[in-house]
């Protein structure tokens, strides 16, 4: 079977399933009834990869870290924001977990977004700041003291979002993600998410099982981020990405690693 064929036989899916909400492709797609020639997705990651780094989305970023309860790290990524934007102003290119997600959850305003790794919901709050109303499902064991600070748990989660005025429904599926989350996907077989996120489990076999987990979940024209790939601490992360998801024809990718820890996007073509 031709590529040709292949994009026609997957539109051909999402049309006859379409009064499956799930099953329908994000906002970031074209689908025409009459013959599809190219991949559904519209934006891929070369595209959005423009919204997720640099001075303006850095400053939005500070912005909401500002109206958030503070710790070390945050007092730290501020600071670091700061400097780069004093000294670099809208041509710095710099990019992370916050102006990835700041970024995308812009553009493509998901309905529906997952998060694994939440740990006191900075991310999370960068996504509700733009899409207050979406559905979230946030999975993560909530360690005490993890990496050495404070991590209070859902109540406090649900906290941090009310300050950027968040309205949806979150649901948190709390424990190991490599059990208890496909365990909550196989209860929800018909949610499939615009945006999803995997800052885990940071072992290599963990990393791994969190993408394998989530990408059967992401809409075609949705966005997948992925944390850490230039921490020096876990280097295997990289190597993580490119095997599951930067060799995947489905997937179009973007990463970061000129500064800082790195992200990675990928954008599901079909």
């Amino acid at each position: 079977m031709n590529a040709t064929v292949k994009v026609r036989a997957l539109v051909g899916q999402l049309l006859r399933r379409r009064a499956e909400p799930a099953a329908m492709a994000a906002a970031n797609t074209y689908v025409r009834p009459a013959g599809q020639w190219y991949h559904p997705m519209v934006g891929g990651a070369l595209t959005l990869s423009r919204f997720t780094g640099g001075g303006a989305v850095v400053r939005d970023a500070a912005a909401i870290l500002d109206r958030l309860t503070a710790d070390d790290y945050a007092d730290f990524v501020r600071d670091f924001y700061r400097t780069g934007l004093e000294r670099y102003g809208d041509d710095w290119q710099y990019a992370d977990i916050n102006t990835a997600l700041l970024g995308l959850a812009s553009v493509l305003q998901p309905a529906t977004y997952l998060e694994i790794g939440v740990r006191r919901g900075r991310s999370l709050a960068m996504v509700a700041s733009r899409v207050p109303d979406c559905r979230v499902v946030a999975c993560d064991l909530f360690i005490e003291n993890y990496a050495g600070m404070d991590n209070p748990g859902p109540d406090f989660v649900r906290s941090e979002l009310a300050r950027v005025g968040f309205t949806g429904t979150i649901d948190f599926v709390v424990g190991d993600s490599a059990t208890v989350l496909p365990a909550f996907l196989g209860e929800h077989d018909d949610l499939f998410f615009d945006l999803i996120t995997v800052d885990g489990d940071h072992s290599e076999r963990g990393a791994r099982l969190d993408l394998q987990t989530v990408i059967p979940r992401l809409k075609v024209g949705g966005a997948l981020v992925f944390d850490d790939i230039s921490n020096h601490s876990h280097p295997e992360l990289l190597g993580v990405w490119e095997d599951v998801v930067a060799s995947d024809p489905r997937f179009s990718c973007h990463t970061f690693t000129d500064v800082g820890f790195g992200v990675a996007i990928g954008v599901r073509k079909c």
